[in-house]
């Protein structure tokens, strides 16, 4: 693979998810009812530190919640590419307002499965979608409502979202196959 461009280094992440956490709120009238649930692996440390930001805006600390979505591919027993559920720890979604936490939507399988995992659970208010990259290639009607960045990609060109919590540094960079 061959290093494309630096597209978010961590002073620009952290001013993305700053003004993804104000338009949280704003959206939302504020933070009634709000239950983040962050997509494992790097959705979740995403969805703690929007849940960071909207404490220092509004002084209201949110339940963070993780889904862990896998695809079946990963499972040597079947060659299919539908994400499943693995791990959902989110309990009591009734009537809450549900903010769904990725680093990248491509296909919108992944936010699917996660969505199916919520509605699963209970019935929410209503589930909202808010990712770091929005990369395009959609193969399902799923667009997100909260997006830091848009990034037109091609199929051969992939996005490397690193975070702090996991890689030990912050960033987002484009790749060439």
């Amino acid at each position: 693979m061959k290093l494309k461009a630096l597209i978010l280094d961590k002073k620009a992440m952290d001013r993305t998810l700053t003004r993804i956490s104000h338009e949280i709120v704003e959206k939302n009238k504020g933070t009634e009812n709000i239950m983040l649930v962050g997509i494992k692996r790097r959705g979740y440390p995403l969805a703690e530190r929007i849940a960071e930001n909207i404490y220092k805006i509004e002084g209201v600390k949110l339940d963070v919640k993780c889904v862990d979505i896998s695809l079946y591919r990963d499972d040597l027993s079947t060659l299919s590419e539908q994400p499943v559920v693995k791990e959902f720890d989110v309990t009591d979604v009734e009537n809450k307002r549900i903010i769904l936490v990725d680093d990248v939507i491509y296909t919108g399988r992944t936010a699917r499965a996660a969505m199916d995992a919520i509605i699963h659970s209970g019935r929410p208010k209503l589930i909202q979608l808010a990712v770091l990259i929005d990369r395009g290639h959609r193969e399902l009607p799923i667009r997100p409502d909260y997006v830091g960045k848009n990034i037109p990609t091609s199929r051969e060109e992939i996005i490397s979202v690193e975070i702090s919590e996991i890689d030990k540094s912050d960033s987002v960079k484009i790749y060439e196959l």
